[in-house]
């Protein structure tokens, strides 16, 4: 196992799940506080098995293959004219489509 950092606990208690929900504000079960208790230390304790097999030489990588976007190229093409968007729209005024309001008042 890697040397725990100076002044960190290699192992999450109780008190210390319970003394991060209260301030994150969160209400939990002793149940919950178990749970997490043991959940948190193990996610620590698998970090703490990558950190050990991390090396500077080892690049970071957050995918293991390389990823492209598959993309077209832009081609410009015929293009409506206002009046053929605004054909079938059940309200036009000023040239423009014409909704209702949604927040109950104009803006």
């Amino acid at each position: 196992m890697p040397e725990t950092p100076a002044g960190a606990s290699s192992e999450i208690t109780v008190e210390t799940v319970q003394h991060l929900a209260g301030l994150a504000q969160i209400a939990l079960t002793d149940e919950e506080v178990n749970s997490l208790s043991s959940d948190i230390g193990a996610i620590l304790t698998n970090i703490a098995k990558v950190s050990e097999v991390a090396a500077p030489e080892v690049p970071a990588t957050s995918h293991p293959i390389p990823l492209n976007n598959v993309t077209r190229p832009d081609v410009i093409t015929d293009q409506l004219t206002r009046e053929e968007a605004l054909a079938n729209a059940p309200e036009v005024y000023d040239g423009m489509f014409r909704v209702s309001s949604i927040l109950g008042e104009e803006q």
